[in-house]
């Protein structure tokens, strides 16, 4: 199982996951944009090499994926379980992804630039997140040379990337906070201090589920160390926002919260067609009734577990076959039903 997903982490009843990202590019190419097939080939191999062939602990670990041999289906489950961007796809001869085995590292290679390592942890993890990317960051640096400007920093092909090169992000469920109408003040606060609030998958995506992406947008002109410190006390201070609207609403509404989150759990355990965005809706109503002790014996796992098991790619993992739409929100209801019957 993906480690964000099913693993332990500090605060995981309403932080998901913490990433880090780090953009590279090697000096000698030209960006991926401008890339030949042949030297896109040339790029993967030194990755790849650097890594794999490498003295290091980590050559065991990965295992490196060309974009074009994998069917599409199998492209989009890496797209849902958030390792790798819809991006690499877009040149599935020019790219590839390298990923360990418990799926908290991967490598992305010829996407917008030549290299984009993530590390990926369950919870409030951001500090730890960034030691492992950096070391790996290191590991390639000692065989490949990035391009680097003294001035500037590291060189990447979107200028909104120079400098250090880093995203760093958490995934937050912010159900409260959407329920009293905080979260449009929280998104306008957010962008007035350098960082974002996206959707579910980054950047054009809507928010499903009350799922929620706050990152960094600047990279240049402050330190890895520095963004992420003021990430993580954005961070504290939302979380901490989140669990005064949940004490609200149990204060001042908790008939009207607990019919909600209930009748949610109906429809979930007897529902017999549902689309993704009405599952995740649901799903997340469940998630706080859980967190905040409404609905007892299921394990919150099962939850996270299950919101991402019913995105479409991996629904047609999970049943061996390709559905249509129709049929994915047959088999979807039928999944729900089974997973929380079986709790």
């Amino acid at each position: 199982m993906t480690k964000w997903i099913d693993g332990e982490g500090p605060q995981k009843d309403i932080i998901i996951s913490s990433r880090i990202r780090v953009a590279r590019n090697l000096e000698e190419f030209p960006f991926p944009i401008a890339l030949t097939d042949e030297k896109s080939k040339e790029i993967i191999k030194k990755v790849s090499d650097s890594i794999i062939e490498g003295n290091t602990i980590l050559k065991n670990d990965f295992n490196l994926i060309g974009i074009d041999e994998i069917s599409d289906n199998d492209k989009q489950v890496l797209i849902e379980k958030h390792l790798i961007s819809p991006n690499l796809i877009e040149r599935p001869k020019k790219s590839a992804v390298m990923i360990n085995k418990d799926e908290s590292v991967s490598i992305m290679i010829n996407e917008e630039d030549h290299i984009r390592i993530q590390c990926l942890f369950p919870g409030f993890q951001l500090e730890e997140a960034w030691d492992l990317a950096n070391k790996i960051d290191d590991i390639i640096e000692e065989d490949l040379k990035y391009a680097f400007d003294e001035d500037i920093g590291y060189l990447t092909s979107c200028p909104t990337n120079v400098g250090t090169g880093i995203r760093a992000s958490v995934m937050i469920h912010l159900p409260a906070l959407t329920i009293t109408g905080y979260m449009n003040r929280i998104i306008q606060a957010v962008n007035q201090i350098g960082f974002t609030v996206r959707g579910i998958y980054g950047e054009g995506s809507e928010s499903e589920g009350n799922m929620f992406q706050i990152s960094n947008q600047v990279t240049l002109g402050r330190t890895e160390k520095e963004i992420i410190k003021t990430l993580i006390e954005v961070t504290k201070q939302i979380t901490n926002k989140e669990r005064d609207a949940r004490a609200t609403l149990i204060a001042n509404n908790r008939v009207k919260l607990e019919d909600k989150i209930c009748r949610s759990y109906g429809v979930l355990t007897n529902g017999r067609i549902m689309s993704s965005k009405e599952a995740l809706k649901l799903i997340s109503n469940v998630r706080l009734g859980i967190d905040m002790g409404i609905i007892k014996n299921i394990d919150v796992k099962a939850i996270d577990t299950l919101m991402v098991d019913i995105q479409a790619g991996i629904l047609q993992k999970i049943y061996g076959k390709n559905l249509s739409a129709n049929e994915r929100d047959i088999k979807r209801a039928n999944l729900i039903r089974d997973r929380l019957k079986g709790e």
